[in-house]
């Protein structure tokens, strides 16, 4: 009996506790659907009138209203027209007149006299006349011989230079004449490590080739000969050679 009460009062205990959870259940839900929720429904009711007067607040909005502080600035009604015309007032009292000028004194006869006659008078030109009139000083030198030379001097005409007799030949200063091209090359070397340029020729002569070593061509026979010398000074044997232009 007692296991058997136990059982029944357990299912019934359970039963109950489901009913009670339904119904907590079923209140919250209600509440939630019922009870407007914060943030969702706050815009909901909004009318017509509500959105009329945001939008005259929106219109009059300034945004530097909060840089004007508790006194923002007034401004100030542009000037009429009529206030820049506006006469000044009248001035009461008695005017004082303003005093007669005084006449200014006439002069005498006796006084205007001189004056009339000094202004009558002609200047006279005498400052251009006496310069035009003056003769020019005439100049006379010291040194009559030395004037007398200067000017026969200005007057000979100048002496033509005498006409250069240009040489009809070219000079050549030759340092050897070789039948291998390998020994004119050799001087020719020697000749440039001693200062001087020379060049090597190729010739024919007696049926056969030669190479000649030679320095030039100089336009002064003068020019030549020094360097003639020079050569011969070093101990390298040279000849003149002369060439018709």
């Amino acid at each position: 009996m007692n296991v058997n009460k136990q059982r029944g009062g357990l299912i019934l205990g359970l039963i109950l506790g489901v009913l009670i959870g339904l119904a907590a259940a079923l209140a919250v839900a209600v509440y939630v659907t019922k009870v407007p929720v914060p943030f969702l429904n706050k815009n909901a009711t909004r009318g017509s009138d509500q959105d009329e007067a945001e939008a005259q607040r929106n219109k009059n909005w300034d945004p530097n209203a909060t840089l004007h502080g508790k006194n923002p600035a007034k401004t100030t009604p542009a000037s009429t027209p009529s206030d820049a015309t506006t006469a000044p007032p009248a001035v009461t009292g008695t005017v004082t007149p303003a005093p007669a000028p005084t006449p200014a004194p006439t002069p005498s006869a006796s006084s205007a006299t001189p004056s009339t006659a000094t202004a009558s008078a002609p200047k006279p030109a005498a400052s251009s006349a006496t310069q035009t009139a003056r003769p020019a000083p005439s100049t006379t030198s010291s040194d009559p011989l030395g004037d007398l030379a200067r000017a026969r001097a200005a007057a000979a005409p100048a002496p033509t230079p005498a006409p250069t007799t240009t040489d009809p030949f070219d000079y050549f200063v030759q340092a050897g004449v070789f039948s291998n091209q390998s020994n004119a090359d050799a001087q020719r070397a020697k000749l440039a490590m001693l200062g001087w340029e020379a060049r090597v020729s190729e010739r024919e002569q007696s049926g056969r080739t030669v190479f000649r070593v030679r320095i030039g061509p100089f336009g002064k026979r003068d020019d030549a000969d020094s360097l003639k010398g020079k050569l011969d000074g070093a101990g390298i044997d040279t000849t003149l050679v002369r060439v018709q232009r």
